[in-house]
């Protein structure tokens, strides 16, 4: 089976894109309310579509759709930490994951994951105005622990935009690459290895980003509003996967220049292979 995990961008053309495809899944980022044809060809949870937090409130939020016929699909509603009972999936910023037991008919079920890394910024008495999404992603890493019940043997596929970078920190800055580094080694921890996507699934940036080490296996999959498909730099999206479905998930960003897609973010394509049955 194949899902698609996509940073939107609030726009309303990548929904349409997702219903040309042939994705059973799309785990989306930064997603509003699905346009009115597309939406009675899709499949989406009742939650708002809205993401509250950090000094602001956003109209979009992270979404797991349903595409096709071919996967049944269970949503698990999220509640603010605040008010989820024993047993319920807490969520430290509603609107930043969503989650579902997906089902493919023949074969076994897995949870999938769609997260965002929200951007913060320094408190008023800090020195310095930082802004930065790595604080985010360990509130995300805390709630998807609330998915993992035994050390082995749990099956999710968690992707999303992050905000943040792998291997290394803005223009090298060692202390950014140390905190980053941090979310990787977290998420190992729980039991989610890092999957992709990673050259060769997707191509490389064309103009090597300031700190990028050399032999680095990052793919683009965002570009500013200063850049195209064909000057993107960073990679900002990631999937992970539990142990016993990793070596059965297969990751692609499709960052090609003539597919990139209607998005600052490219897609990224996960297809799940044996482990599913």
């Amino acid at each position: 089976m194949k899902l698609i995990s996509w940073n939107i961008a609030h726009r309303p053309e990548p929904w349409r894109c997702l219903l040309e495809s042939d994705a059973d899944i799309a785990l989306l980022q930064e997603a509003t309310t699905p346009p009115a044809d597309v939406a009675p060809r899709v499949q989406v949870d009742a939650a708002s579509w809205e993401t509250t937090g950090a000094g602001a409130h956003r109209p979009w939020r992270a979404a797991v759709v349903r595409l096709s016929d071919r996967v049944h699909v269970e949503w698990l509603e999220a509640k603010p930490v605040s008010e989820a009972l024993s047993g319920e999936l807490a969520v430290s910023r509603p609107g930043t994951l969503a989650a579902a037991i997906v089902t493919p008919h023949d074969g076994m079920p897995f949870v999938v994951v769609s997260m965002y890394g929200l951007w913060e910024s320094s408190h008023t008495l800090a020195e310095g105005r930082w802004i930065f999404a790595d604080a985010s992603v360990h509130r995300l890493i805390s709630d998807i622990s609330g998915l993992v019940g035994r050390a082995t043997g749990h099956r999710i596929v968690a992707a999303g935009d992050l905000n943040i970078y792998h291997g290394y920190g803005e223009r090298g800055d060692a202390y950014w690459g140390a905190r980053y580094e941090t979310v990787f080694a977290r998420m190992a921890a729980v039991g989610l290895s890092f999957v992709g996507p990673q050259f060769p699934g997707g191509r490389r940036a064309e103009a090597l980003p300031c700190g990028l080490p050399e032999g680095s296996a990052n793919v683009p999959t965002f570009h500013t509003t200063r850049q195209s498909p064909a000057t993107a730099e960073h990679q900002l999206d990631f999937v992970f996967a539990s142990a016993d479905l990793a070596d059965c998930v297969h990751v692609r960003a499709r960052n090609e220049v003539d597919c990139w897609g209607p998005s600052d973010h490219c897609r990224v394509e996960i297809e799940v292979t044996a482990g599913v049955g």
